[in-house]
């Protein structure tokens, strides 16, 4: 068995895209998850160069660096906790704490890493993962601003709404409101 790290895995969707990427190349996937997938075996026709360009074609791509593995792992573990709402993080958990637990490492070593390799820090990022999430709630319309907030566990409406006109320019009415309400894709974060 081998593991093979991923970048750019997002979604339930990106999953299974690598799957049937990897499949079409003659690997047997035996698990696939945001950031990784793990194979039984490598195709003795297939080259790392091969199995790089059929994920890049896909927008995807191969991990070979550990600091980079643990930045994906980062995000992936972000996503799943603010986009998909996994809830692995503990209800009084900060998100220092939480990928402290998840990850093995001290906070300010990932807090570091993830800064020098993104170009923007772990707290802008979840910021901005939590916008995001923000501007689909508000687009389906069947929440409230006050529900939004503590499902994203924000202190106040009052804040939420300030980091949110800090990053759109907008407020989240204002938004509402936009019919060509302009959200980003999460790899792109």
């Amino acid at each position: 068995m081998t593991t093979i790290q991923i970048k750019n895995m997002v979604c339930n969707r990106c999953k299974r895209v690598v799957q049937e990427t990897l499949e079409k190349l003659g690997f047997t996937v035996l698990s696939i998850d945001l950031g990784h997938a793990e194979i039984a075996d490598w195709p003795s026709r297939l080259t790392v160069t091969d199995l790089r360009t059929a994920l890049q074609n896909e927008e995807f791509d191969l991990i070979d660096d550990k600091r980079q593995t643990l930045v994906e792992q980062t995000k992936a573990l972000l996503i799943s906790e603010i986009q998909h709402q996994v809830t692995e993080k503990k209800e009084a958990e900060n998100f220092s704490a939480f990928l402290e637990r998840k990850l093995g490492y001290d906070y300010s070593y990932l807090s570091h890493l993830f800064s020098s390799s993104e170009g923007q820090t772990l707290e802008k990022y979840i910021i901005a993962l939590k916008i995001e999430k923000v501007k689909e709630w508000l687009q389906y319309g069947e929440m409230t601003l006050s529900e939004i907030a503590f499902k994203l566990g924000y202190s106040s409406s009052q804040h939420l709404s300030t980091q949110f006109r800090q990053l759109t320019g907008l407020t989240p009415g204002q938004f509402r409101k936009t019919d060509n309400a302009i959200r980003q894709p999460l790899d792109r974060l």
